[in-house]
């Protein structure tokens, strides 16, 4: 079932001609959310620029004078008030506001699991390849498309609900270990995986700790990182529309039985794939 949305708060002086007007929706105000700025401008504006807990953001076109801007809020993020900055260029004239986001405190859980031992602590040989593989995902999330790619609702990978928990603090065989930074679907090994929206193929292929990966740069930002599969049916540089199958639900890297791991990535934050489906699921 689709989370409902919540108007989190919207900018004053709705209506003004030489205002920017910005509301904002996501489910929550806390790590590991989504929150879509919606940005009303005057007439006339060719660009507009987001800035969010440091990072430059993308303002896409969606209708005359509308543009959208995502903002991810990492997981790590502390509690606090954290100010968005918007400027809408529109000839020599530059209009700006700040939109504060209150962010709550999210406590996550723990989950205790049991894998093979040389996903825990690697064997000497294997640490190169495991560092060679965290500086290629580094360099991804740096470089995604400058334009929109998808344009479509996202949709579910696979069929059926979520059975992890975003955020959950792991500990594997006694060892705490980074947080899980997406959700997991228990499907049949061999289960076709669509794409949850159009975009570039990034990555497609083998890595130590998530198995078979494929990585969509949907442009602008924004990434989906789909792991542990059986079968890889794209290629590194594809490009692909929303709901292409991409491969199959398998059990490779770190796992403890068949299923599909899908993570997001927003401007370099790591957020709640739910909250996606729930924020750009009805809408492009």
């Amino acid at each position: 079932m689709k989370a409902a949305l919540v108007l989190v708060c919207a900018a004053a002086a709705i209506g003004a001609p030489d205002s920017i007007d910005v509301a904002v929706a996501a489910r929550s105000i806390q790590p590991g959310e989504l929150v879509v700025l919606t940005i009303t401008t005057p007439a006339g504006v060719d660009r507009v620029k987001v800035r969010a807990f440091s990072r430059d953001l993308p303002a896409f076109n969606a209708g005359e004078r509308m543009w959208r801007a995502l903002v991810g809020i990492d997981l790590d993020v502390v509690a606090g008030t954290y100010p968005v900055t918007i400027d809408a260029h529109t000839g020599n004239t530059l209009l700006h506001t700040t939109q504060d986001l209150d962010v709550g405190p999210h406590k996550f859980p723990t989950r205790t699991l049991r894998v093979e031992e040389a996903y825990v602590n690697p064997p000497t040989e294997v640490q190169s390849r495991i560092e060679r593989e965290a500086a290629e995902l580094r360099q991804i999330w740096q470089t995604s498309a400058p334009e929109r790619l998808w344009t479509a609702a996202f949709v579910r990978p696979v069929p059926g609900e979520s059975v992890s928990r975003f955020g959950t603090r792991s500990v594997f065989n006694g060892q705490p270990r980074n947080p899980h930074n997406g959700a997991d679907f228990m499907s049949p090994a061999g289960t076709p995986i669509q794409a949850p929206n159009a975009g570039r193929i990034a990555l497609a292929r083998d890595l130590y700790f998530s198995g078979n990966t494929i990585v969509i740069d949907h442009g602008l930002g924004l990434f989906s990182t789909l792991a542990h599969l059986s079968v890889i049916d794209v290629r590194e540089g594809e490009t692909l529309a929303a709901g292409q199958i991409v491969g199959r639900v398998g059990a490779t890297g770190r796992v403890t039985g068949p299923h599909l791991h899908w993570a997001v990535r927003v401007g370099g934050a790591r957020v709640d794939p739910l909250a996606v489906l729930a924020l750009l699921g009805s809408r492009p």
